[in-house]
């Protein structure tokens, strides 16, 4: 029912649709206004499939979201933790897509060698910080008020989980 496939640039402009239409609820992405194909293909390209995958969610073969792990900070020492980003359609949520490939993306990082997975969440984005909880993610920071979303200070808080 849900499978995934690394992401191939074909698949970027699904990818930038989907990270678009989460801006507008100013709950999941900082950006306030729709981002371009161009302005995200250093992003593609700075994933790959040896260590920093972009997968291609589908559910009953029709793609509905993405995952990816990214570099944390960009320097050597830290290359045993990875940031996690999940984009599920609106059309696909509340389906367990999220729990499933979170579980996935943690095997797979088990596997070559990711010591720790990072998720960056608005304080005020109930749905993702519930998701990570159930997948027994801990608060590991907070920062109050760093983000202002249409005249709102918003916080931050970083979710972490260690996989040794």
């Amino acid at each position: 029912m849900i499978t995934y496939c690394d992401a191939n640039l074909d698949d970027l402009p699904f990818i930038v649709d989907v990270y678009n239409s989460t801006i507008a609820g100013r709950m999941v992405t900082a950006d306030t206004s729709p981002v371009s194909l161009e302005s995200k293909l250093a992003w593609f390209h700075q994933h790959n499939s040896n260590n920093r995958p972009l997968w291609l969610i589908k559910y009953q073969n029709q793609s509905c979201g993405w995952i990816s792990l990214s570099s944390f900070y960009g320097r050597p020492a830290y290359s045993g933790t990875v940031e996690v980003s999940l984009y599920i359609h609106e059309h696909f949520r509340g389906k367990k897509i999220g729990q499933y490939m979170l579980a996935q993306i943690e095997e797979y990082a088990r596997k070559i060698g990711i010591n720790v997975i990072l998720s960056y969440v608005f304080g005020h984005n109930i749905p993702s910080i519930g998701l990570f909880n159930k997948m027994q993610y801990q608060q590991w920071g907070f920062f109050p008020k760093v983000a202002e979303l249409d005249g709102i200070k918003r916080d931050l808080i970083i979710l972490g989980k260690s996989l040794i």
